[in-house]
């Protein structure tokens, strides 16, 4: 992967380099370019600074390289402590292990209690270390965090000095109460949320209409300019454009150039439901939608800029300072417990998740208690699947259990082969692939008013479904199944066992550390899915001028709640694996 991308980025700067040349990106915002030699690219992205990042990117970007920065140095200290120690002592205890076995604690034998010694002192030296460092950065953070918050850059902005109050009680959804409640001397501007979502509907209609509209025209022009050039080439010889454009009057639709080349039965069709519905002409349809959905959309809009709708249960209040902003954001704004809470300052409007505005106190609390609910049961439950696929690896096995599954065994044995070697593999990166679809759904569904709190939720839920399914599950379910028999027979040495056990399991996460620290570095960098959105499924699904333009200058961004998750587990594994 390394090699491919060395390779493709000479020639495909537009997914390896977008940020030093894309046109819609101000100066400031650029990256410096990048030499494309086979290795002097290393040179340079060393010689970038972190504080670079920090000043033409985001905060995140920058708090992310340190964030893997402290995860590298934490682990390297780790294995400079343990390595000189514990290896010689666990490779000497003559415990009769094997291969990676004899350097884990597994090979301590009963008799050699004392060598436990060299563990627990170790292990309180290491996480020792591993608090000061996270004390250390939290220090780090705080300042940075201040020195972010005051900076003339951040300061100036609106954002910084407005602050979003939920779970407003009816009373207060006034401007002239909360102007007197927060001082009117301190407030600037005061904003009551409303009730959009009829507005909100009818505008996706429209736009959706319009998407509509413009492929299809697309589409007809493309097959118009078809049918003229192979008209043309059919006649053998070149007709003035402007002659063949302005003669005639046409059958289908007065004005249309189209129609004189492309039949009424070829211009672009689709139904109105899926298989079933009606099928009517894409262009014609879109241009009624359009001119039906405009005037009710504009007299919704006048009854908003009049004030003539409902209002729901959230305000944004805009303070003249940003010292007034931060100390409303900190104290309690009612004397009841859940009522203008939570509060969120430093909103981006496209972050606003505003259906999720009007939600009150006591929805909030079921929400969330249901959403936390459902997620705890798939953290728990998401085991049976991932059996499921599992067991599809091992077809043989499954077919003397499932006996209606016999069938499998009389076909032939390259489908056979692709049943158990590339569908079990495809059926795991799907469920994988769904793991964070259906946590962010569940913390939109939660009440989450705000996209960057979707995605701190979803960072707290992925990482414990990770740690829960892929360093518990894996652990416990690796050793008992070495000593489920000896439990049947005897459960009250269960957790005697388990102890025993459990450390041989431990060195499955070396092979797994390995493939992760290799396999995700080097497909970050060869990026193989953007690389194929933009080659492949951009040429099958771009078919017009707007898609195109979309695809090449819209950047893609991280979901920070599935990024952090995968390293952080890393450091759970390595840090806990000593």
């Amino acid at each position: 992967m390394v090699l491919l991308f060395i390779i493709l980025r000479k020639s495909n700067r537009r997914v390896y380099m977008p940020r030093t040349y894309i046109g819609y990106l101000r100066p400031w915002q650029r990256t410096p370019d990048s030499p494309t030699g086979f290795w002097n690219w290393i040179q340079a992205m060393y010689q970038l600074p972190d504080t670079y990042v920090l000043q033409h990117h985001s905060m995140d970007a920058y708090l992310m390289l340190r964030f893997l920065k402290l995860c590298s140095v934490m682990l390297f200290v780790g294995c400079c402590i343990t390595f000189p120690i514990l290896w010689p002592v666990n490779a000497t205890a003559g415990g009769g292990k094997k291969q990676l076995n004899m350097l884990s604690i597994s090979n301590i034998t009963d008799t050699q209690y004392g060598r436990y010694y060299a563990h627990c002192f170790v292990a309180w030296i290491f996480v020792g270390f591993i608090f000061f460092m996270i004390t250390r950065e939290h220090l780090f953070y705080i300042n940075l965090r201040q020195a972010y918050l005051f900076s003339p850059a951040y300061a100036s902005r609106i954002s910084s000095r407005t602050v979003l109050f939920t779970a407003v009680t009816d009373d207060l959804l006034n401007k002239d109460k909360l102007h007197t409640m927060f001082g009117r001397d301190k407030v600037k501007n005061v904003w009551i949320a409303t009730d959009t979502k009829e507005l909100e509907e009818k505008v996706k209609e429209r736009d959706a209409a319009a998407m509509k509209l413009e492929g299809a025209e697309t589409k007809l022009i493309m097959l118009a300019n078809k049918a003229r050039s192979k008209a043309l080439k059919k006649q053998g010889s070149a007709e003035n454009p402007e002659t063949d454009i302005g003669d005639g009057q046409f059958d289908d639709e007065s004005g249309s150039v189209a129609a004189r080349w492309v039949e009424a039965k070829n211009r672009p069709t689709h139904r109105l439901k899926m298989l079933i519905g009606k099928k009517v002409d894409t262009i014609n349809w879109a241009r009624a939608e359009i001119e039906r959905l405009s005037p009710e959309i504009e007299e919704l809009q006048a009854k908003h800029r009049a004030g003539e709708t409902k209002l729901v249960s959230s305000v944004f209040v805009e303070f003249y300072n940003q010292s007034d902003a931060q100390a409303s954001f900190q104290s309690v704004a009612h004397n009841l417990p859940l009522h203008m809470s939570p509060r969120y300052i430093g909103l981006d409007p496209t972050q606003v998740i505003w259906s999720n505005l009007r939600i009150k106190w006591w929805e909030r609390l079921g929400r969330y208690a249901a959403t936390m609910a459902f997620v705890c049961a798939m953290i728990i439950f998401w085991a049976i699947p991932t059996a499921v696929v599992g067991a599809i690896s091992n077809i043989d096995s499954l077919t003397d259990i499932v006996p209606f599954l016999k069938f499998i065994d009389s076909v032939p044995s390259w489908i056979k082969g692709v049943i158990t070697g590339l569908l079990p593999t495809v059926l795991m990166a799907v469920l994988m692939a769904l793991v964070p679809i259906i946590l962010r759904l569940m913390a939109k569904l939660g009440g989450a008013p705000s996209t960057p709190v979707v995605e701190l939720t979803v960072q707290n839920w992925f990482f414990a479904f990770q740690v829960v399914q892929v360093f518990l599950v894996v652990t416990v379910a690796s050793s008992a199944t070495s000593v489920v028999s000896d439990i049947i027979e005897k459960p009250s040495s269960a957790a005697s066992l388990l102890a025993e056990k459990i450390p041989t399991a431990s060195n499955f996460y070396v092979s797994y550390i390995i493939l992760q620290g290799l396999s995700f570095s080097a497909g970050a960098l060869l990026q193989i899915v953007g690389l194929i959105l933009g080659k492949v499924l951009g040429k099958l699904l771009d078919s017009t001028p707007r898609k195109m333009y979309t695809r090449w200058s819209s950047l893609a961004g991280l979901g920070w709640g599935t990024v952090y998750p995968t390293f952080t587990l890393l450091v759970v594994v390595g840090t806990s694996n000593p």
